[in-house]
């Protein structure tokens, strides 16, 4: 098992101990402990608590994979076999907290880089801290801000959010097609976060480009209480097809609501709430043929993903995935680097492509940042609930079934 040390403000009475002992040992052992090579600190800062707490717990879960794995490996061959230690870190599920939280980390850790923090508004003030003070934030975040303020330090795995909601309508119409339908008057949805607003922007862009009608489209606050104003108004639009964008509570309610009111077009999630095990949990058979928009799928690198499935339980969600990925990447930019100081990873990091590991189970069967710390590489997928299981449908060179439509 990697080292994981959970941050709680003050260094780990663990910590203490080991300087003491260091400082007491004799010669012979301080010159033994020498030889070892120092351990990689890599914060990793995800909402353990609060509204999003599962999907952190699951981007965590995903890093202590692939961090166990490595350190299994033999550790991190350019620095002699040094292992990773991770310092985790609660974010919670608020913005303010998680900037504090991550200066907190760093002011009290020496870390080569920042993993995380799912949700894009986290990311975001994270990201004003590490930009501070040059620290390289890895991250699976969608919004387009995340790689659009020239920051020099931030690298985003996957599409950004436009580009997603803009896949999220082209494969709909193209899945509605192949099945002999026609779309042309949509509904749109989307919570007020910089998530949702990002993702709705592409959604809306999309509909323009195809002459499609846009009959709703309204945001509403995270963590909404009563969807029915929005259900009924989505019934009274005409629309054929509703494009949803939400965390996993509001999901579960907006798809409820709708099934339960017997309105029955099909429904595309913008990712997030859509794609983890609790959504089907929590609606059974409502889930069943509910489409949804994603960075990947863990259906197209199984023999990567079933480890994840063995070790923790459930299917490998895609956020667990893509920060697995991130720390895949991190590492083979210290290995490149030859060193585990931030700057130089930083430099390691821009503009290289990395391939094998980790990275073979994104779409673009690699990861390339871009002069702004975007991975040109992404490329979303469509997703289907059949059976329990999210089973990837579009585009059609890499899906794994085909789909299902019912206008």
């Amino acid at each position: 098992m990697s080292k994981t040390t959970s941050h709680r403000g003050g260094l780990s009475r663990r910590s203490l101990l080991a300087g003491t002992a260091s400082l007491l040992a004799s010669p012979m052992i301080v010159s033994s402990a020498r030889a070892q090579a120092k351990p990689v600190n890599i914060g990793v800062i995800m909402p353990l608590s609060g509204a999003n707490a599962q999907f952190g717990i699951n981007s965590r879960n995903g890093i202590e994979l692939v961090a166990d794995e490595i350190n299994a490996a033999g550790g991190i061959k350019a620095l002699g076999g040094a292992k990773i230690n991770l310092i985790v870190a609660d974010a919670t599920s608020t913005p303010t907290t998680a900037g504090t939280v991550a200066q907190r980390l760093i002011t009290q850790n020496e870390v080569t880089a920042i993993l995380g923090a799912f949700a894009s508004s986290l990311t975001i003030a994270i990201s004003e801290v590490t930009e501070r003070r040059d620290i390289p934030l890895l991250t699976m975040s969608f919004a387009d801000q995340i790689t659009g303020r020239g920051f020099k330090n931030i690298f985003q795995i996957v599409a950004k959010a436009s580009a997603l909601g803009k896949a999220q309508l082209d494969y709909t119409l193209a899945i509605a097609q192949a099945s002999g339908a026609k779309i042309d008057k949509i509904a749109i949805m989307y919570e007020d976060t910089a998530y949702g607003t990002a993702q709705a922007a592409g959604l809306r862009a999309a509909a323009k480009a195809a002459n499609i009608d846009i009959a709703m489209d309204d945001a509403y606050p995270l963590g909404i209480t009563d969807t029915t104003p929005l259900i009924n108004k989505l019934r009274a639009s005409g629309a054929q097809a509703v494009f949803p964008v939400s965390y996993l509570n509001d999901s579960l309610l907006l798809i409820r609501t709708m099934r339960q009111q017997r309105i029955t077009i099909p429904a595309i999630g913008g990712a997030a709430g859509y794609v983890i095990p609790d959504f089907e949990k929590g609606l059974g058979e409502f889930a069943e043929n509910v489409l949804s928009i994603a960075p990947a799928n863990y259906d197209l690198a199984p023999d990567l993903t079933e480890r994840f499935r063995k070790r923790f339980g459930y299917f490998m969600v895609h956020e667990a995935l893509e920060h697995a990925v991130a720390l895949d990447v991190l590492v083979q930019a210290i290995e490149k680097a030859k060193s585990a100081k931030a700057e130089d990873v930083t430099i390691a990091l821009r503009g290289a492509k990395f391939t094998g590991g980790w990275t073979k189970a994104m779409t673009g069967g690699a990861v390339e940042f871009d002069s702004t710390g975007l991975n040109t590489l992404s490329v979303p997928v469509m997703a289907q609930w059949r059976n329990k299981e999210l089973v990837t449908v579009w585009p059609k060179d890499v899906a794994k079934g085909t789909a299902v439509w019912k206008s």
